[in-house]
């Protein structure tokens, strides 16, 4: 039998789910350190990132059974702590009252590393596979709005159409989203903007 550090992310996902302690132990001395860096790029607080990590961690063994990674391992994990770090984000700025919260995922927050860009590149690809499902016209403002950073009168003036269709699109996008994006991190990447 090969040494748990031989095996592949899928293996020990399989493996962990069986309660196998020592599967759990390789994925988090394969993820810890990267996870750590990833969100302390982000808060900037060494002692809240490492809290962060770790209770993922300590959750993360406690639901084995229960846990559903669809997409990769390594998706799985970065997308769920970015959805911790945004609900400590959103804590922060409710105990400083002080409400607004960057798109924290957007390339000008990235360093441009490659761990970074891998993530990034696994979050977006699941993201493009549910925008592809919608309507043309529907997706382009959507985009416009999201990926474009333009207002609803912009959109309205590039696309000839009124602001209240674009309104209407970007509602009827957010709703079929928040249904088929399973993991709410992603639904979150998309539809948080520049406020909360």
């Amino acid at each position: 039998m090969k040494a748990h550090l031989q095996y592949s992310d899928e293996e020990l996902t399989g493996l962990i789910q069986s309660d196998e302690l020592v599967a759990f132990e390789e994925i988090y001395n394969r993820y810890w350190y990267k996870m750590y860096v990833f969100t302390n790029k982000r808060l900037r607080c060494k002692e809240a990132s490492e809290e962060i990590v770790q209770n993922f961690f300590t959750k993360f063994w406690q639901n084995r059974n229960t846990i559903k990674i669809d997409e990769s391992l390594r998706a799985y994990l970065f997308s769920s702590i970015s959805y911790l770090i945004i609900n400590h984000l959103k804590k922060e700025a409710l105990k400083n009252q002080y409400l607004q919260l960057s798109y924290i995922a957007v390339e000008d927050q990235l360093d441009n590393s490659t761990e970074d860009i891998v993530h990034l590149n696994d979050l977006q690809s699941i993201i493009d596979k549910e925008l592809e499902k919608l309507p043309v016209r529907c997706r382009s403002v959507f985009e416009l709005s999201r990926k474009g950073n333009k207002s609803n009168k912009e959109i309205a003036n590039v696309l000839n159409i009124s602001e209240k269709t674009v309104e209407n699109h970007i509602t009827n996008a957010i709703r079929y989203l928040r249904i088929n994006l399973k993991n709410s991190f992603l639904f979150a990447l998309l539809v948080f903007r520049h406020h909360l």
